[in-house]
């Protein structure tokens, strides 16, 4: 097990969790942390897309140092799903399917996204998960389908209880299992 301690930072608004992120890494005043904002205006995606932030959904991004004893960043690409699907599951009464690598999908639309990214900063490598998860509004987007956790629910949906259960997940993984279960998926 890897114990790590990810201190719960909250804003209003912000162009960007994994902005932010970023800034406070580069700033020093936190090695590890997850960001949570109510609104995001400028969500971003993977390849440079636009991540729709839909008023009442989770917008986070969980940052941390890579130790020697994590896995690579290629490896956390293929965990990051996992865990994730693992606290969502709990609020859909319909299975979760992972699109690799970044999306989570419930009949085939999207529920959550994924966005991670790598920073190097005085030689130390900085690990960036930015999550976008549809709790409560789906976005109508001609790109692709998408649907709200509610929708799928007999549940309250939660965003605090949802991302307290994504800090725990994170704070107290043992990467030993994540990637045996990604290796035998």
């Amino acid at each position: 097990y890897f114990l790590m301690r990810l201190n719960l930072i909250k804003f209003g608004t912000v162009k960007s969790t994994n902005d932010i992120a970023i800034k406070i890494i580069r700033s020093k005043k936190s090695n590890a942390g997850i960001i949570v904002s109510d609104n995001q205006t400028k969500g971003r995606g993977t390849m440079g897309k636009q991540w729709i932030s839909l008023n009442g959904n989770l917008f986070a991004s969980i940052f941390f140092q890579l130790k020697k004893n994590m896995p690579n960043p290629d490896e956390f690409s293929l965990i990051n799903p996992l865990i994730i699907k693992r606290v969502l599951n709990k609020y859909s009464r319909i299975d979760i399917k992972i699109k690799w690598p970044n999306d989570l999908l419930i009949k085939s639309r999207k529920v959550c996204g994924i966005l991670q990214e790598l920073i190097k900063i005085d030689k130390k490598n900085f690990l960036i998960i930015g999550i976008g998860v549809n709790t409560i509004n789906s976005p109508n987007n001609k790109k692709f389908k998408s649907i709200s956790l509610l929708e799928c629910s007999d549940k309250m949906i939660n965003n605090y209880e949802i991302l307290t259960n994504l800090k725990k997940n994170y704070e107290l993984s043992n990467w030993r299992y994540w990637k045996y279960k990604y290796k035998n998926l």
